[in-house]
């Protein structure tokens, strides 16, 4: 087995008197003098197998001189005690030790600890408290491969509102606010402060359910911790995951069971309650009190990259919830956000693991790819019937189909010959379009002498794949058979990875941007099946004869045959009523798979609810090995973070000075530095037409915010009618791309008249908001600011929206309300702000009677999607939207102003080249409008060579005059039922101020 590595992290102890307290940011309790030891244990590890993959079982451990097993249960642990405090003005250092003897549940306890508690810089907001073992063998994740904070040189323990209160035998700690001391504290280990255990299993086949204690167990297999929770709160994210509750975490009130959130990367078709391709372990509470009617927001990420579950349970009778972990290795790594608002939230995390990387302005267009564009001329015959539709084509993409033999960095030579792809790719390049290809993870291994594979052999010379615990390469199992997998600790994968791209791009793939597959990482095979194997005895792959049967669930094939349509012969193929209409079709696995039968998961100990099984079930075998020593155990759920973070600064070698563009699969913490992310393997089913909108707000928490679902769904075959409503929703996600399955009913959206209609209108709008969404991502890079959020974001005190998962804002002031079931013509949806804002139809400019704190009924025939504006809002507009982004941001702007019922309005832009990588000059415009005037003040060195030419102004009382930089207005209208206001042929010049007045 290889030996687990830690940071080379020294314990800092530091003497101090606590009795200076008062008014500091912590409650001090008394220090024992006694402290009591546990026996240093001894353990035994079996020798690695002759077949490596199998993991290594642990031999019977030695406690106290007798052999004994793990216990399986922490009721008998004792917890720590806290002792050697020292502190200074920027932090506190203790020791934990052991409180009594060892229980060893599901591993060997620790008996020395380290605590350090840090008060980060005012930028952060946050509250970092880490215990880690004295001896630092315990794996932490380095800085090189995540960089942190650095420690402060100011103290901000008088400032912060996060306050670190402790007692210390047993230990426990929890966090309160500065500005609200009496409040049920943000996170809170005491047993006191949590239900009484023995606790029963939740779920009676799975006895791992139950909760036997609430201590802290600090082993070298196996972490818990538990936190009380606000009966009921509001809990987001600890994803990657497609939760039945939706958005808002089941806690286990209010009729649900609660959450086991495993974090175990996967591949796999998207499953409901499962854990899959990510891991993200970051909440964000949103705690309302009932009583002053006010919320908050506050944040939690525990920076793991261990296999752990996450609990989150409300026991019966308990006044209480909470959340637990358990976690196979590591340490615990916390970080505490302070909000108060969730977007402050999400923007704290940003700064602890780094904002989103600059997007590219051309991503922001319209991709297509599918599965099975079978050569060059499919490729060539596609872009031309998007045009000739009229359907603007931003970037073609190509998946496996490209490569010769499933081999990665190849082209197929009668299938996309080199020379004809990159004519075809120059051709997208003059018409300002772009090509992206797909990377898989897994690289093909030479099958005998005479095979040339230059990546492969590459790579064993600069020793950059992962290897068997004896030395040899581990070899997997993917599309192009036997695989060798890359090593992102190793010294030389970024020289031999840009390589690779470079000799790609050199013969004929001349892509700007990647997309990373299968980098959970995905093996076909458990363990390392090819050691010791006849590499020509396994060939490549076939998807020949592949037939995919299935359709959206109100479209029965067996009666109207395969075409999709909506009608035929003018009927409709529509075969729900309106009452059996439905979209749950995929069940709920159910939580406690670890007790199913059929489920293996004995290695380690703990055996936490991977949904496939064991922990080396398509993917690599726990006790593969990487550079440095570390075990695939502790680093699995990083590997596709780390091939995108490789693969990032490879493109930005091969295209300098540009900003790169990738969409990966598996992603991390940090992630978002380095890439986008699409939502994976999703079907064409209504269901997942609705499931992707939790998806997209899911990864606006997690820093990764260029996000969207395969439009019009991957797997299975889709309809005209769900393709024609998906492609109107994901026009107003940011990342927006069409893709399907091989052999699956062709969904590109010039399929159908109506489709190709509903996209021609929903990308005009998209379009002409690039200016706002560019602004929105701006924000995001320089900020942590989410582009996408939940209503309840912008409207924190209106509980009816803690679970609006149906409906979203784009930035705060665009909101979305599409259709998401089959054959209506309307839809229900909530306008927040109880009657206190208007809301205004983005097509008309129609004021909306809405509903105050309740459902509104709106219209919403085939190829519509109700989009609103938000009052008190100034949206810079591309007036023309063009039939790609560069024509696009050629032409002029517009500027839609809502005002509120006070007059004013408010908004801001940002505008740069939308290309250059580090991004250059800019120019920041800001919007203001209050007592009849409207100001235009521009700052930065980008000069924006294209005018503003034309000023709507909604909720205007008809004027008598409007003055245009003091003088009379020549052209300008109003509509007097949309209270509209319209100056016309203004041609602003962006780059100076601005004021149009009237009265």
């Amino acid at each position: 087995m290889a030996t687990r590595k830690g940071e080379d992290i020294r314990a800092i102890s530091i003497n101090t008197n606590p009795s200076d307290e008062v008014h500091q940011r912590r409650y001090y309790r008394s220090l024992r003098s006694t402290v009591m030891f546990s026996l240093l244990l001894g353990v035994l590890y079996a020798l690695a197998p002759s077949v490596w993959g199998e993991v290594s079982h642990r031999a019977t451990l030695t406690s106290n001189g007798t052999g004994t097993p793990y216990s399986m249960n922490v009721t008998d642990c004792p917890g720590y005690i806290l002792g050697s405090l020292q502190e200074s003005d920027i932090n506190l250092t203790a020791q934990l030790t052991l409180a009594g003897p060892a229980c060893n549940a599901f591993g060997l306890d620790i008996s020395d600890l380290t605590i350090e508690v840090t008060y980060q810089s005012q930028s952060t907001f946050s509250l970092h408290v880490k215990i880690y073992d004295t001896a630092n063998q315990q794996f932490t994740i380095p800085e090189s491969v995540i960089e942190r904070p650095a420690v402060p040189t100011t103290s901000y323990m008088g400032s912060s509102d996060l306050v670190f209160n402790y007692d210390a035998m047993p230990f426990a700690f929890w966090i309160t606010r500065r500005s609200d001391p009496d409040a049920m504290p943000l996170f809170d280990t005491r047993t006191s402060s949590l239900p009484p255990t023995p606790i029963p299993p939740f779920n009676a086949s799975d006895s791992s359910t139950a909760f036997d204690g609430f201590p802290l167990v600090f082993e070298d297999q196996y972490l818990q911790v538990a936190s009380a929770l606000p009966y009921g709160t509001n809990i987001y994210g600890l994803g990657e995951v497609i939760a039945s509750s939706g958005f808002r975490r089941d806690i286990g009130t209010d009729g649900g069971v609660g959450t086991i959130q495993t974090h175990w990367a996967r591949d796999v078709a998207d499953p409901i309650d499962q854990n899959m391709y990510g891991s993200h372990p970051i909440y964000v509470e949103h705690r309302y009190n009932a009583t002053t009617g006010k919320a908050s927001a506050s944040g939690v990420l525990l920076l793991s990259s261990a296999g752990s579950d996450i609990f989150l349970q409300t026991p019966p009778n308990s006044e209480v919830s909470l959340i637990e972990y358990r976690m196979i290795g590591g340490i615990l790594d916390f970080y505490f956000f302070s909000g108060p608002t969730d977007a402050e939230v999400i923007a704290q995390y940003g700064s602890v693991i780094g904002y989103p990387m600059w997007q590219p302005a051309w991503g922001f267009g319209f991709h297509l790819c599918r599965w099975g564009y079978h050569n060059i001329s499919d490729d060539i015959e596609n872009v031309a019937q998007m045009r000739a539709a009229g359907i603007p084509l931003e970037v073609q993409w190509n998946d496996i189909d490209l490569y010769h033999a499933y081999r990665d960095f190849t082209t197929d030579p009668v299938s996309f010959p080199g020379d004809e792809l990159r004519t075809f790719i120059r051709e997208l390049a003059a018409n300002n379009q772009h090509y992206i290809p797909i990377v898989d993870v897994g690289i093909a291994v030479t099958v005998n002498s005479t095979d040339v594979y230059d990546p492969f052999t590459r790579g064993v010379e600069e020793d950059v794949w992962i290897k068997n615990p004896d030395g040899s390469l581990y070899l997997g199992q993917v599309w192009p058979g036997y695989t060798v997998y890359p090593d992102w600790f190793s010294e030389n994968i970024l020289s031999v990875w840009t390589e690779g791209l470079r000799n790609w791009t050199e013969m004929g793939v001349e892509f700007s941007g990647i997309w990373l597959d299968m980098n959970e990482p995905s093996s076909f095979c458990s363990d390392s099946c090819g050691t010791g194997a006849n590499y020509s005895a396994l060939a490549p792959l076939s998807v020949a004869g592949t037939v995919v049967s299935g359709y959206p669930e109100c479209y029965n094939d067996t009666i109207w045959g395969p075409s999709g349509n909506m009608t035929i012969n003018g009927t409709s193929t529509n075969s729900c009523t309106g009452s059996s209409a439905t979209t749950a079709v995929v069940e709920r696995r159910g939580i406690g798979a670890g007790g199913e039968q059929g489920v293996n998961l004995n290695s380690p100990p703990y055996a936490i609810h991977n949904a496939i099984g064991s922990l080396n079930r398509n993917t690599l075998a726990t006790n593969a090995t990487h550079f440095g020593g570390y075990a695939e155990l502790d680093v699995h759920n990083m590997f596709g973070f780390m091939e995108e973070k490789t693969t990032h600064l490879a493109i930005q070698s091969i295209i300098p000075g540009k900003r790169p563009f990738l969409i990966s699969r598996s992603t991390f913490p940090s992630a978002g530095k380095w890439t986008g992310h699409w939502l994976g393997d999703n079907f064409s089913k209504w269901q997942y037409l609705y499931l992707n909108i939790q998806g997209v707000l899911q990864f606006q928490i997690y820093q990764i915010p260029m996000v969207g679902a395969d439009t019009c769904g991957f797997n299975g075959n889709t309809d005209e009618e769900l393709c024609n409503r998906w492609m109107q929703l994901s026009a107003f996600v940011p990342f927006y791309r069409n893709h399907n399955t091989y052999a699956a009913l062709p969904q590109e959206p010039y399929r159908w008249a109506s489709v190709a209609n509903a996209s021609r209108i929903a990308i005009a709008a998209r379009y002409a908001l690039l200016p706002y969404w560019y602004t929105l991502f701006a924000n995001s890079s320089m900020a942590g600011l989410p582009p996408v959020r939940a209503l309840f974001y912008e409207f924190p005190d209106e509980p009816e929206l803690f679970s609006v998962d149906r409906q979203w804002l784009v930035g705060s002031d665009i909101l979305v309300t599409p259709v998401l079931t089959p054959g209506v013509t309307t839809v229900e949806g909530i306008f927040p702000g109880r009657g206190n804002v208007t809301w205004r139809d983005w097509y008309t400019h129609a004021a909306i009677n809405a509903t105050s704190g309740g459902n509104t009924t709106l219209d919403a025939p085939i190829s519509h999607i109700n989009v609103h504006i938000r009052d008190n809002s100034a949206l810079l507009l591309h007036q023309e939207p063009g039939y790609t982004i560069y024509e696009t941001r050629e032409g002029p702007y517009a500027l839609l102003v809502s005002l509120n019922a006070a007059g004013t309005a408010f908004g801001t832009a940002y505008v740069d080249d939308g290309i250059s990588f580090p991004p250059g000059p800019s120019r920041n415009l800001t919007f203001q409008a209050a007592e009849g005037t409207l100001t235009i003040e521009s700052k930065g060195e980008y000069a924006i060579l294209q005018k503003l030419e034309t000023i709507t102004v909604l909720g205007v009382q008809k004027p008598a005059q409007v003055k245009f930089q003091g003088s009379s207005a020549e052209e300008w209208t109003y509509k007097e039922a949309t209270e509209e206001l319209v100056v016309s042929n203004v041609s602003v010049d962006l780059n100076g101020q601005f004021t149009l007045a009237w009265k």
